[in-house]
């Protein structure tokens, strides 16, 4: 079941992990301090992307949608609109998309006048790899709702698999993952014989270990998911809905 991908960057670990509700109380709550200021840098890191790829697939031009997606967390910001976020009550990247509509809505017309909050910039966009990335959307007729749930669904394989080799590496096994690395990205690699053969090891230890690697990958995929919902129930659910956006 190979679910993992190669991600499209290789960001440096973080102490705060991808989509977490602590995360984002904390950059809720962003005045309090350094820490909390990083959050929100954090957490714009991981959404910048599926919302630019949104913009972009609702017929918005580069350098409109690089400037919208300042403008909205700038204002997400300002607003404190983090604050007001309810767990109870849904998703929480489902109460992002919905900001934004509300944001591109309303404030559209002080958003030509004072691009991006006035200059205050909330994360540094590099606009050529944002669209490199976006060209390899699939050229289909995705609506941009379809967009964002798809680049969701990667941001969070691409979470899971930088906690998993931040795991191994930690362990003294960094080698082994990028050995076993195929086995989750469902990329072609050496088989198991061959990497026996190149750490030392036999064949036997080394289908064990692919066996422990990809069982901890599920494991830290669930805990990711975990921390997005209201209801532990509804884990599964999420996963399936990951699985249906890629």
């Amino acid at each position: 079941m190979p679910m993992a991908h190669t991600p499209t960057s290789t960001p440096q670990p973080s102490r705060f992990d991808a989509t977490r509700w602590s995360l984002v109380w904390a950059a809720g709550n962003w005045r309090a301090g350094t820490a909390a200021q990083r959050a929100m840098g954090e957490l714009a890191k991981l959404y910048w992307f599926p919302l630019y790829a949104y913009l972009r697939r609702k017929g918005n031009a580069p350098p409109e949608a690089e400037d919208l997606v300042q403008g909205f967390f700038t204002r997400l910001l300002e607003k404190d609109a983090l604050t007001t976020v309810d767990q109870s009550k849904g998703k929480f990247r489902s109460f992002l998309l919905a900001a934004l509509n509300n944001y591109l809505a309303n404030e559209w017309d002080k958003h030509q006048t004072q691009k991006r909050g006035g200059g205050k910039d909330v994360l540094a966009l590099d606009a050529r790899d944002a669209e490199a990335r976006y060209a390899t959307e699939p050229a289909d007729e995705m609506t941009p709702e379809r967009v964002f749930e798809r680049r969701w669904a990667l941001a969070v394989l691409d979470q899971v698999l930088i906690r998993l080799r931040t795991d191994y590496i930690a362990r003294d096994q960094g080698e082994l993952f990028a050995a076993l690395e195929h086995v989750l990205v469902g990329g072609a690699g050496a088989g198991y014989a061959q990497i026996a053969k190149q750490l030392g090891m036999t064949e036997g230890a080394i289908k064990v270990a692919g066996h422990r690697l990809r069982r901890r990958y599920r494991e830290l995929l669930r805990e990711e998911i975990a921390q997005t919902v209201a209801d532990p129930g509804l884990v599964d659910e999420e996963i399936r809905q990951l699985l249906r956006s890629l």
